[in-house]
């Protein structure tokens, strides 16, 4: 006969959110406040693959001319795990960790939204925030620093043309020049 306490620790030792793959996915966090960096420490000290992209900005004190390098995308963070038992909690234990992004249950975000945001953090291409976009014409860049990125073509003057990567898990977005370059329809 099992106690109470038996069945509580019973079933936290498995995660209320199974994966249905063995391969990992990339899966966001919301943190508290200004905690983006602090909690990317802590994942990583437990092993875990994180992302936290950053965008370098000019501070905005009198006496001093700063860049600062801050997160593209405040109060979110990306992890890379197949989302077992373990580091599901590992994850939720971690200092600053507000919860997993879902609806109702960590769902993981397609793997081609994060290698964009990559590859765009990693170009020498100037990025910065952009609002969030759900309509537009989805493309994936054939030519450039920006080869293989995948994300809605906003037109411009002058022959310019602006990517947007667009997050839809959360709603934010990453926009980046780009010169008029080979650009194919993407679904």
């Amino acid at each position: 006969m099992q106690t109470e306490y038996s069945k509580a620790m019973g079933s936290l030792q498995t995660s209320p959110f199974p994966s249905t793959s063995h391969l990992p996915s990339w899966y966001g966090i919301y943190t508290m406040s200004r905690h983006e960096a602090k909690v990317e420490q802590a994942l990583q000290k437990k092993g875990l693959e994180v992302f936290l992209p950053r965008v370098i900005t000019n501070s905005r004190r009198r006496d001093r001319k700063l860049l600062l390098k801050l997160p593209l995308f405040p109060g979110y963070i990306f992890v890379h795990t197949n989302l077992e038992t373990n580091d599901y909690y590992e994850i939720l234990k971690a200092p600053g960790v507000v919860r997993l992004l879902g609806n109702g249950s960590p769902a993981p975000l397609p793997g081609e939204t994060i290698d964009s945001i990559k590859t765009i953090v990693e170009s020498d291409q100037p990025f910065y925030p952009w609002p969030y976009l759900q309509t537009g014409s989805r493309v994936r860049v054939l030519d450039g620093p920006l080869t293989g990125t995948v994300g809605i073509i906003l037109e411009r003057k002058e022959k310019k043309r602006r990517l947007v990567v667009s997050v839809e898990m959360f709603q934010r977005s990453v926009a980046v020049e780009l010169d008029d370059g080979a650009v194919e329809g993407w679904s």
